[in-house]
């Protein structure tokens, strides 16, 4: 699996790096898992302000996130609809777009916007 812009911390990956989905996706979330724990990205102090650029890290993290969700449809539906999971992931799904798009976290693009439409109009 080549990942493009998503497989770049600008730390240990400073380019895009070849490597398995499973192996991309632990270390996103543990990249996400930091930057969550990180306060001064996400202060915890009452009245602490948020930092420039906030919006702009949290819009990455959740494009990637996406791509984790997209990995899992693509490549797993069947086997999770298998199990009958399938009513449990998509609600993740539909709260993980709806938190997208309140607070205009992804590029808005064809895509995206056809999947927000459909989504929408089934909730």
């Amino acid at each position: 699996m080549v990942l493009n812009d998503s497989s770049k911390d600008g730390v240990q990956y400073k380019k895009p790096t070849k490597m398995s989905a499973p192996e991309y996706i632990d270390k996103l979330l543990t990249w996400a898992g930091e930057q969550i724990a990180d306060p001064a990205l996400f202060p915890v102090e009452p009245g602490a302000r948020f930092p420039h650029g906030f919006m702009k890290q949290v819009k990455v993290m959740y494009k990637r996130m996406f791509r984790v969700y997209a990995h899992i449809y693509h490549v797993h539906f069947d086997k999770i609809k298998s199990l009958g999971a399938n009513a449990h992931l998509n609600t993740c799904f539909k709260h993980f777009i709806f938190f997208i798009k309140e607070f205009n976290l992804v590029k808005d693009s064809d895509v995206i916007s056809t999947l927000l439409r459909r989504i929408t109009i089934c909730y």
